[in-house]
């Protein structure tokens, strides 16, 4: 609701982003709240990622009360909406081979029922112990192995 109101008290006031097929890559929630408001003047801007895109407003002063009061929404809107869907992460992250926890996106490990060797239903478990050369390798190979569906424990 939040990016709702700033589309409507402000109009927009930053970019979303699309692939060269149109699919929105970042911005889906500021596309669909101004699909919801009738926002549908698109300006595209074409880039090769090798320039950096500004939005200028030339009814804004940051200066003022309304410049200040859209800074602030931006950034409120930003913190207020930043909801992670886990299981579609995983999944691209799995089909495409990144690693979330390289941008700081920490979705937990799966519950895989406990930890114990053996859980009294038959399954056997086993600890393998990995030995890396920093801190960095070792949340790489943990990511990879809760990728691939293991239960992983870092010291």
């Amino acid at each position: 609701s939040l990016i709702e109101k700033s589309l409507r008290k402000f109009g927009a006031g930053r970019s979303i982003l699309i692939d060269k097929n149109n699919r929105i890559i970042a911005g889906n929630k500021t596309g669909e709240n101004a699909a919801a408001i009738d926002l549908d003047d698109v300006i595209v801007v074409e880039t090769n990622g090798n320039q950096l895109v500004a939005v200028k407003r030339t009814d804004i002063d940051l200066e003022s009360a309304q410049g200040r009061e859209l800074a602030l929404a931006d950034n409120a809107t930003s913190a207020a909406n930043l909801q992670w869907d886990a299981d579609a992460i995983m999944e691209k992250a799995a089909k495409f081979e990144f690693i979330p926890d390289d941008w700081g996106v920490e979705l937990g490990e799966p519950d895989t029922g406990g930890d114990d060797a053996d859980q009294g239903g038959g399954e056997k478990r086993y600890q393998v112990i990995i030995d890396c050369k920093d801190d960095a390798e070792m949340e790489r190979i943990a990511q990879r192995l809760r990728l691939d569906g293991y239960e992983c424990h870092t010291t």
